[in-house]
């Protein structure tokens, strides 16, 4: 179908799952902190930037709010969610615990095709750092992680680290902005995937309390850096989706 038209520096977008595109769009824009945690989705001015009505904006913004990623304030909007020093440090405890448990299980019940799986899905992480797609590169580091947790083949483990799923996507972009080469974030699944190849449960718990300590660390870091000394939300001014000198980063 002809794309809808658009503001010069935006790729089109098609007619055809125009929310998903749109969501993923501002997706982007949260993972590279042009919408900063705590910031108010302005419909009208993403619509207008986009060159769209704003419903489907309005669509897309529900499903971010039913990802986690956008909360819905009644009579003011959704607005992207803040990530407080307290909540990164409940959900890397818990990270630790469930995935030092879903190494080894997976470890134990690795089988040729499953290791293969893992491994071609750090091949699938190099590929997306050479796309300059960051909101890509967070789905990919987290199917990474839930990889491992569905070859553990423990039904309940799964469902705690996908309970998790929201915070993580965005802890996971902030990751990504801690790295000035974006082909790191997938160097360094490497050392736990050859743990989990070899099968040594205290390997396997030291590459992930490492993989998973060293983010904690980092990102708690970055968190603080972000977080607002009030806690008035904030309206971003001026392009939202795009980079001040015009072009899609």
């Amino acid at each position: 179908m002809r794309p809808m038209s658009s503001p010069v520096g935006l790729p089109a977008l098609a007619d055809s799952d125009l929310v998903g595109q749109i969501a993923r769009i501002l997706m982007q824009a949260i993972v590279q902190g042009r919408l900063p945690p705590g910031s108010k989705v302005v419909e009208a001015g993403i619509a207008r930037e986009l060159g769209v009505s704003r419903a489907p904006v309005r669509e897309a913004a529900r499903l971010l709010e039913k990802q986690g990623l956008l909360v819905a304030s009644p009579r003011r909007g959704f607005f992207v969610r803040k990530l407080e020093i307290r909540n990164i440090d409940e959900i890397y405890d818990l990270r630790l615990c469930i995935e030092r448990h879903a190494g080894v299980l997976a470890a134990q019940r690795l089988t040729p095709q499953s290791r293969d799986a893992l491994r071609r899905q750090i091949d699938v992480l190099h590929r997306t750092a050479d796309l300059d797609d960051p909101a890509r590169q967070v789905e990919e580091d987290y199917r990474f992680h839930r990889l491992i947790f569905e070859i553990a083949d423990n039904r309940r483990l799964l469902r705690l680290f996908d309970d998790l799923a929201a915070e993580l996507r965005m802890v996971i972009g902030l990751i990504g902005r801690l790295y000035d080469d974006p082909h790191e974030i997938a160097r360094t699944h490497e050392p736990l995937l050859a743990a989990i190849e070899a099968g040594h449960p205290e390997r396997i718990t030291a590459h992930v309390d490492y993989h998973i300590g060293h983010a904690w660390r980092e990102v708690g870091k970055l968190v603080r850096e972000l977080t607002p000394s009030t806690g008035i939300a904030t309206e971003p001014q001026g392009g939202i989706l795009l980079p001040a000198n015009g072009v899609p980063a």
